[in-house]
C-alpha cells in the first residue's frame, strides 16, 4: 500500500482568511428616518396622539409581525417613540417612557435589544427630517 500524494484541491492545506472584528453594530437611529410614504404597508402610528392612544397603539403592535411607521415632525415626540417602542417591548412603562425618554437606557440597548426595537418601529417618516434628525443624534454615541 502506497501513500497517497495530496493532488490540487484535495488534502493541500491553504490558509483561509476569517475576520476576528465584530461586526458593526447597528444604531437605533441609523437609516431610521424617511418621508412620508416611504415604508408602504406598515401600520402607522401618528405620534402626535395623545400618550394613552400611543400606549394602547404600542402595547398591540408589538406583538404583531407587521412593525409599524411612526409619523411627526418633531424631534422631541419622534425620541418619545422610539422610548416607548423599546419600553413596550421590554415590558416597561410606556407612558412613562413617552413622557420621559431615558436615553442613557437607549444607547446602552445590546445589539438584539436594538434589532427588536428597528424590528418594530421600521421608520420615523417626516417633512422635517433635519429636526427629528438632530433630536435623535443624541441615541448614537
Amino acid at each position: 500500500m502506497g501513500e497517497a500524494t495530496p493532488t490540487a484541491g484535495h488534502g493541500a492545506s491553504e490558509p483561509v482568511l476569517v475576520s476576528l472584528s465584530a461586526p458593526a453594530r447597528r444604531s437605533l437611529v441609523d437609516g431610521l428616518i424617511g418621508p412620508p410614504g416611504s415604508v408602504p404597508n406598515a401600520p402607522i402610528l401618528a405620534a402626535d396622539a395623545s400618550d394613552a392612544e400611543i400606549a394602547d397603539f404600542l402595547a398591540g403592535v408589538v406583538h404583531a409581525d407587521t412593525g409599524f411607521v411612526a409619523r411627526t415632525d418633531d424631534g422631541e415626540r419622534a425620541l418619545a417613540v422610539v422610548a416607548a417602542t423599546a419600553a413596550a417591548l421590554c415590558g416597561e412603562d410606556i407612558r412613562g417612557a413617552l413622557v420621559q425618554p431615558d436615553v442613557e437606557f437607549l444607547v446602552g440597548l445590546k445589539p438584539p435589544a436594538v434589532e427588536a426595537v428597528r424590528g418594530v418601529l421600521l421608520a420615523v417618516e417626516t417633512v422635517a427630517p433635519d429636526r427629528v434628525g438632530e433630536v435623535l443624534a443624541v441615541l448614537r454615541r
